[in-house]
């Protein structure tokens, strides 16, 4: 039987730590959140290596640096509200619920979100929330959020998701042009949000946050 405790130890001491992650909470967060509970049953022995795994044709759990160093970067405290846009197998929830007051997370794949609901109820999370509808939509009727994140790739971020960013909120994605992305986070000062790149990461874009296509005449 394989040990996954160790290889969740592996993973942070290997891939992690390396990455310069030295948050806390969020090494906490890697360190007790199962990883292999979070992915298909066939990819199990896979979770802990050091590159994304596939959940859909179109969708993938990232690679554990790439998620650390995200948390890190949007900086989630334990009085957050947090917004998670497109949350997959529910892996990042949880993790985001272990640093949060709560989630709201979003996945219009009915399919992923009945998975997602059943490993966190599973795990015992009980302060986050699965809720199916449009990626782009959000959930106003939740908001506003301290933090919104997407651990997923975006050409674009719809004006309803930044409407729901609290005055001060933080808000963080990987913005993708052709096959190179870039994480970046906001902040929203006076109802705009000014955004600043974090690091170089690469991920397919999610439904709905694709590029309006422009007209050629």
């Amino acid at each position: 039987m394989a040990d996954f405790a160790q290889r969740r130890r592996t993973m942070v001491d290997t891939q992690i730590r390396p990455s310069d992650v030295t948050s806390f909470t969020v090494i906490d967060a890697m360190l007790n959140v199962p990883r292999e509970a979070f992915v298909p049953d066939d990819a199990r022995d896979l979770a802990y290596v050091g590159g994304p795994i596939p959940v859909t044709a179109t969708r993938q759990l990232m690679e554990p640096r790439t998620i650390a160093k995200m948390l890190e970067a949007v900086d989630v405290t334990p009085s957050d509200l947090v917004l998670e846009i497109g949350p997959g197998t529910g892996y990042t929830t949880a993790l985001l619920a272990r640093m949060a007051e709560a989630v709201v997370a979003v996945e219009e794949d009915e399919g992923l979100a009945r998975d997602a609901e059943a490993a966190l109820s599973l795990q015992e999370v009980d302060n986050a929330a699965i809720l199916t509808g449009a990626l782009a939509e959000g959930s106003a009727r939740n908001g506003p959020y301290d933090a919104i994140v997407a651990f997923a790739g975006v050409e674009q971020m719809p004006q309803a998701i930044l409407d729901q960013l609290k005055e001060g909120g933080r808000i963080l994605a990987l913005f993708m042009d052709g096959q190179l992305g870039e994480v970046r986070i906001g902040v929203k000062i006076h109802g705009v949000v000014s955004w600043h790149m974090e690091f170089n990461a690469t991920a397919p874009v999610l439904p709905g946050f694709g590029r309006a296509p422009s007209f050629v005449f």
